[in-house]
């Protein structure tokens, strides 16, 4: 349980975080601005992982990571953005998403060999 002041802390702190985030931000993977309703936190390892690094993508861009790769291969295989801009399926996947506006948004589906898996 977290006390009235501690509570208080937290949010100057965050409230300083937010003002501190830049008004354009450039997604690392498809190298197109993100809109503030479109930012994703990814976790470069994931947390389950013991992951801390993170990279603000575009939402879109974030679910495609997920949907091709499982949580053990981003720790193990992808674990930065240079690696998985070269893994087939991402580099598709950013000439399409390349075409669209930055605030463009689609359901993500998982790929068939994590279906099966």
């Amino acid at each position: 349980m977290t006390g009235r002041i501690k509570k208080k802390q937290i949010l100057v702190e965050q409230s300083k975080f937010i003002a501190l985030q830049p008004e354009e931000v450039i997604c690392p993977l498809c190298d197109r601005a993100i809109p503030k309703l479109q930012r994703d936190e990814h976790h470069l390892i994931p947390k389950s992982h013991g992951g801390r690094i993170t990279a603000v993508l575009h939402r879109i861009c974030h679910r495609q990571i997920h949907a091709v790769f499982t949580e053990t291969e981003l720790a193990r295989q992808y674990n930065s953005i240079e690696l998985l801009k070269q893994q087939e399926e991402i580099v598709g996947f950013i000439a399409w998403v390349r075409l669209k506006p930055d605030d463009f948004y689609e359901r993500t589906r998982k790929s068939r060999r994590l279906k099966t898996a």
